[in-house]
């Protein structure tokens, strides 16, 4: 993909708008979020060729990062880059926890408290609505991710 800004420029902006450390290592913390700074947009590593960044937030952890490279080809900067994820067991438990979840809640209740229907319903309504809400939320944060990305490197 071509960008609009020169390689100078493109750095600059990773320079300034990157906080330094490893992506796959960036965990949330919450409760400490008061006392930190967290003005820069992104987080990870890059040098003069590649780049692996992450949104750089406290509250919520990110589930893929940025990964690519950019050089310069008859005056126009081209930067190809990938999303992937941060870890598989991450994206498995997020995919796969609240099937595991439905399994496991109506066998407890099936086999050994043998509620009345509404509570099944009611739990098993829960589990799926978090399960949408849950995937829902990792694909916003993929399009927010790219879309920022795209915006504040001027990439077509």
């Amino acid at each position: 993909m071509k960008s609009k800004i020169d390689i100078t420029e493109f750095r600059n902006r990773l320079k300034e708008n990157t906080k330094i450390g490893s992506p796959k290592h960036k965990i949330p913390l919450v409760f400490f979020s008061l006392f930190t700074e967290n003005s820069k947009c992104f987080y990870g590593n890059f040098d003069n060729s590649t780049f692996e960044i992450i949104k750089n937030s406290n509250f919520f952890p990110s589930f893929y990062f940025l990964k690519g490279t950019y050089k310069n080809i008859e005056k126009s900067l081209i930067v190809n880059y990938t999303i992937e994820p941060l870890g598989k067991l991450r994206v498995a438990y997020i995919k796969y926890f609240p099937v595991i979840a439905l399994i496991i809640f109506n066998s407890i209740f099936y086999l050994h408290a043998k509620p009345p229907i509404e509570i099944y319903i009611i739990s098993n309504l829960f589990i799926v609505f978090i399960s949408i809400i849950s995937r829902l939320n990792i694909i916003r944060q993929n399009r927010n991710l790219k879309r920022k990305f795209n915006k504040m490197f001027e990439i077509n």
